[in-house]
């Protein structure tokens, strides 16, 4: 049956008279009531919310002494009810309305204070499954879209941080509230509860092993908004998820500017990078727009900064840098000699934070740990008019079985070099060559069309390094090089053997694969084949 408008005008102004707080959150609660009251306003509330502000000393009133109903079931209905809803919902100039409220004892109450049980806390905790259960709020989001769905005259209150200016509002309005304020909670209220929703939604799909959910929800908490986005003329926030992940997302700008778009982008790439790497060996991987330039393991913090960026020096300027182990002194001296935009690392030591302010511009993050590359999760990207969503790339070297498909199988310290290219090529846009060599990359080739397009640009790169160190000839040469999908014919191989490279990592499974093999084995070339490859788009 279609529901007809019946087009009564929203008034401006609404006196709040009858107040109805039911919070999970308590923050600011009490301050608030003692406002509501000083102003005459009558409070009602229910459970844990009920006893915080009776135990301020504030006339309150149990929500069950309006509804004539007890709370039950362990609290699972305590709001549920006509008297709730109709109180929220009636339309004050609707006289069908007026009459349906005084046939029923119904009383209108103007203002809503509601926040949820912490379902997004539990799980990411690690709840059990009756557990996380049992914080799926109910109640809550009834509330809180029937508030909002009736915002010409009810203001819902979803979030702490704007108890303030509501309280600023009803003193400058003699305790009334106006429509643009009522509108614009509205809004954050619907996409509280969608969020809220959407948590619970992909929690029941993962918890069930559900891949391809009918509806797949993301939502994002508002973390920050920026001055612009990839460009001046593009409007940008960046929203959280609540994915306890170690990264972008959970660090502490310990100084400098705000984060731009671009910067946790990349940010975000160069600590995904670094995480390969056990910080039981130091790694350093300086990032230029979403792709490496440089990355190396290390003895130490500093040697593996300093052997990233002779991968190459010139492309590191402004660059992203992100460490596997806490930012030290003698790293800190190094970085600050060259103009970097950030530096992420899972802390920072005091000695370190006191060099790294000498450039107050520089970016410094503490990520409080490294994220786990093995761990599940999703990936999303936006098409026109949908989500591409999938399950993380979290696949390492470490868990394939590898397979020798030339006469000659790679020597101990070639393997070790293969194994450390593709985990670099795993994090470079496709099409990827990474050449590597000492845990070091010699020279890295992204997002070309041609694969042997970045086989020769990753060459060269070598070379301009070698130049830039005095090197008599460049790192590729006795290096091991990867490639993040297969080899499609023999033409790229060629390339990377002229550039000097004796081993080969790639997954295979190419219609050519024979002809790549004939092709190595007549130049005595070590390859591997993976049986999985990496693509980044």
């Amino acid at each position: 049956m279609a529901v007809i408008s019946k087009k009564i005008p929203a008034p401006d102004k609404v006196e709040i008279k009858t107040a109805l707080l039911s919070v999970f959150d308590k923050t600011g609660i009490v301050e608030l009531a003692q406002a509501l009251s000083a102003s005459g306003v009558r409070l009602l509330s229910t459970g844990g919310t009920y006893k915080a502000i009776a135990a301020a000393g504030l006339a309150v009133t149990d929500v069950s002494e309006i509804t004539g109903f007890p709370e039950i079931m362990d609290g699972r209905v305590k709001t549920l009810h006509p008297t709730v809803h109709g109180g929220l919902l009636a339309i004050r100039d609707d006289s069908e309305h007026q009459e349906a409220m005084k046939q029923h004892g119904i009383e209108a109450i103007d203002l809503a204070v509601i926040n949820l049980y912490p379902f997004e806390e539990v799980r990411a905790a690690g709840g059990d499954y009756p557990t996380t259960v049992e914080n799926i709020d109910i109640g809550g989001p009834a509330m809180i879209r029937a508030s909002a769905k009736n915002h010409a005259y009810v203001t819902i209150l979803t979030d702490p941080a704007d108890y303030a200016e509501f309280t600023e509002q009803l003193s400058a309005d003699e305790g009334k509230t106006g429509y643009a304020f009522r509108q614009r909670m509205a809004a954050k209220a619907y996409a509280r509860t969608a969020a809220y929703d959407a948590m619970i939604s992909n929690w029941f799909a993962e918890a069930l092993s559900i891949d391809t959910p009918r509806h797949r929800v993301i939502g994002g908490a508002l973390k920050e908004e920026m001055r612009y986005g990839e460009n001046p003329h593009q409007k940008a926030a960046f929203y959280v998820t609540g994915e306890k992940r170690p990264g972008v997302s959970t660090t502490a700008l310990l100084q400098g500017k705000q984060l731009s778009y671009n910067n946790i982008n990349d940010t975000d790439a160069a600590y995904e990078l670094v995480a390969e790497f056990l910080p039981e060996k130091a790694a350093c991987a300086i990032i230029k727009h979403a792709n490496p330039c440089g990355v190396a393991t290390g003895s130490s913090l500093v040697e593996a900064y300093r052997r990233a960026l002779a991968c190459d020096s010139v492309s590191a300027f402004g660059g992203i840098i992100a460490l596997n182990r806490t930012l030290d002194a003698e790293t800190a001296e190094e970085i600050v000699k060259l103009f970097t935009e950030v530096i992420i690392a899972p802390d920072v030591t005091e000695d370190a934070k006191a060099i790294i302010a000498r450039k107050p511009n520089l970016r410094l993050l503490s990520a409080g740990g490294l994220p786990d590359p093995r761990a599940a999760g999703l990936t999303a990207k936006t098409v026109s008019g949908g989500l591409l969503v999938q399950s993380r790339d979290n696949c390492m070297v470490e868990d394939l079985e590898l397979k020798v498909v030339t006469r000659r199988a790679p020597t101990a310290q070639e393997l070790d070099d293969m194994k450390f290219a593709f985990k670099v090529g795993k994090h470079v846009k496709s099409n990827a060559v990474v050449y590597a060599k000492d845990g070091q990359t010699a020279g890295i080739g992204a997002g070309q069309m041609s694969r042997v397009d970045s086989a020769r640009i990753a060459a060269l790169k070598a070379e301009e390094a070698a130049k830039a160190l005095g090197l008599a000839v460049p790192m590729t040469h006795g290096s091991a090089v990867a490639s993040e999908a297969f080899l499609p014919f023999a033409d790229g191989l060629l390339s990377m053997i002229a550039a000097g490279a004796t081993a080969v990592i790639q997954p295979g499974g190419s219609m050519r694969d024979q002809e790549v093999i004939d092709a190595a084995n007549e130049h005595g070339i070590a390859m591997v084949f993976t049986g999985m490859r990496h693509f980044r788009h």
